[in-house]
C-alpha cells in the first residue's frame, strides 16, 4: 500500500490532481463563452446555456456506468481512455460550425469526462493507506476547484482575445499536456481485485449502497451542500450587476477566484480528518459555509467577496471529508459508491436553482440566504446524525 509522504504517494497524487484539473477545466470552459456562443450560433441565452448544462447532465449520469465498469475491468486504463477521448472531443469542438454539433459533442464529452471522477477516489481507496488517502483526497478535490477556475478564465480571456474556437484549441493543448503527465506519473494498480461484470450485480451494488445509512447520509450531505453552494453564485451575479455595484461581466467572472480558498479547504480537510471524526469535519465545513453566507448579506462589496471566500473554504472542506468518507466506508464496489456520491452532487448542482428561485422572488438576495440556511441546517443535522451512527456502529473513524 502507498504510504503518506512516499515518492509513490506524490507521483500518484500529482497525477490524479492533474487529471482532476483537466476534467473540470473542460467542464466549465463554456460558462464565460455563453454570450459569444449565443451570438455566433444565433441562439437564445437559454439555448446557449445548454452547452454547459448538457455536459454536467451526461457527466452525472455516466458516473453510474464508469464506476461499476472499473470495479470489474480495472481503473487506470479506463481513466486514460476517457481522458484521451475527452481531449479529442475538445479539439473537435474547435472545428464545428453548427449549434447542434456543439450540443452533441458536449454531451459526448460529458460522458467521457465522467471517467476519472467516477474512478479516482476508488483508485486511492485500493492503493493508499488510510492516512495517505485522507491527504490525497483533499489535494485531489483541490484540483477540481483549480480546474473549474482555470476553465472559466481560459474560456473568458482567450475567447475575448482570439474567439471561442481558439479557446477550445488552447484547452486541447492544456488537456494533452495533463494527459501525458498523468500517464507517466500514475502507478499501475497493485491492490485492485476485479469483480465479474454482471449488470444485475452492478444494480444490486448500487441498491446496497443506497440502503446503507452510513453512505446515504454522506450522499445527501454532499448533494444538498452543492445544491446551495454553486447556485448562490448564479444569483449573486444579478445582485452585483445592478446598482450600486454595476460590475461588468469580466469582473463578475473573477468572482470564481473565490474557489481558491476551496483548494486550501480541501487540502486542510485531509489533515484535520486524521485528528477529528470525518462527520464532525463535515459539520465544521457546513458551519463555515453558513457563516460565509451570512457575511454576504452586507452591503459592502469587499464583505460580499469575503463571504464567498469563506463559503468556498467551508464547502470544499465538507465535500472533501464526505468524499473520502464514502470511499472508506464502502467495503465493496468502491467506485460504484463514489459514483453515487457524485451523482447526488451533480444532481444537487442542477436542481438547486429551482429551489432558490422562489426565495429570490420573495426577498431577493436576503431570501436566497434564508433558503440556503434552511438547507444547510438540514445537512448540519445529517452530519451529526452520521457521527452518532459512527459511534454506534464503529464505522471508520476520521
Amino acid at each position: 500500500m502507498i504510504t503518506s509522504g512516499s515518492a509513490a504517494f506524490w507521483r500518484a497524487t500529482l497525477a490524479l490532481c492533474l487529471g482532476s484539473y483537466m476534467i473540470f477545466a473542460n467542464v466549465y470552459i463554456t460558462q464565460p463563452l455563453l454570450p459569444m456562443l449565443a451570438q455566433a450560433f444565433e441562439v437564445s441565452a437559454l439555448q446557449a446555456g445548454w452547452t454547459f448544462t448538457v455536459t454536467t447532465l451526461t457527466l452525472g449520469l455516466s458516473l453510474l456506468i464508469w464506476g461499476p465498469l472499473s470495479d470489474a475491468l480495472g481503473r487506470r486504463w479506463i481513466m486514460l481512455l476517457t481522458m484521451s477521448g475527452a481531449t479529442l472531443v475538445t479539439l473537435l469542438l474547435s472545428l464545428i460550425e453548427s449549434y447542434t454539433a456543439m450540443l452533441v459533442l458536449r454531451a459526448i464529452q460529458g460522458v467521457l469526462l465522467a471517467g476519472l471522477p467516477a474512478i479516482a477516489i476508488a483508485w486511492m481507496g485500493d492503493e493508499f493507506e488510510r492516512p495517505a488517502m485522507l491527504v490525497a483526497v483533499g489535494l485531489y478535490i483541490g484540483g477540481n476547484s483549480l480546474g473549474g477556475i482555470s476553465g472559466r478564465l481560459i474560456g473568458g480571456f482567450v475567447g475575448d482575445w482570439l474567439g471561442w474556437a481558439q479557446a477550445f484549441q488552447v484547452m486541447t493543448l492544456l488537456s494533452l499536456v495533463c494527459l501525458v503527465v498523468f500517464a507517466l506519473l500514475l502507478p499501475r494498480s497493485e491492490h485492485f481485485t476485479p469483480q465479474p461484470l454482471k449488470p444485475r450485480r452492478m444494480l444490486a451494488d448500487l441498491g446496497t449502497h443506497l440502503r446503507n445509512p452510513v453512505l446515504l447520509l454522506a450522499y445527501l450531505i454532499g448533494g444538498f451542500n452543492f445544491f446551495i453552494f454553486v447556485n448562490q453564485y448564479s444569483y449573486i451575479t444579478f445582485v452585483l450587476a445592478e446598482a450600486p455595484y454595476n460590475l461588468p461581466a469580466s469582473l463578475l467572472g473573477l468572482l470564481f477566484l473565490t474557489y481558491l480558498s476551496g483548494t486550501v479547504g480541501s487540502a486542510i480537510a485531509g489533515k484535520v480528518g486524521q485528528r477529528l471524526a470525518q462527520p464532525l469535519c463535515m459539520a465544521l465545513g457546513i458551519l463555515i459555509l453558513m457563516s460565509g453566507s451570512l457575511l454576504t448579506l452586507s452591503d459592502q462589496l469587499w464583505l460580499i467577496v469575503l463571504g464567498f471566500f469563506v463559503n468556498s473554504f467551508g464547502f470544499f472542506f465538507a465535500h472533501s471529508s464526505a468524499s473520502s468518507w464514502v470511499s472508506q466506508n464502502a467495503h465493496h464496489a468502491r467506485a460504484s459508491a463514489s459514483s453515487l456520491y457524485l451523482l447526488f452532487y451533480y444532481t444537487g448542482a442542477s436542481t438547486g436553482g429551482f429551489y432558490l428561485h422562489p426565495f429570490w422572488e420573495w426577498l431577493a438576495w436576503t431570501g436566497v440566504i434564508v433558503g440556503s440556511l434552511l438547507v444547510l441546517a438540514l445537512t448540519l443535522t445529517l452530519s451529526l446524525v452520521l457521527y452518532r451512527l459512527q459511534q454506534r456502529s464503529g464505522a471508520s473513524v476520521g
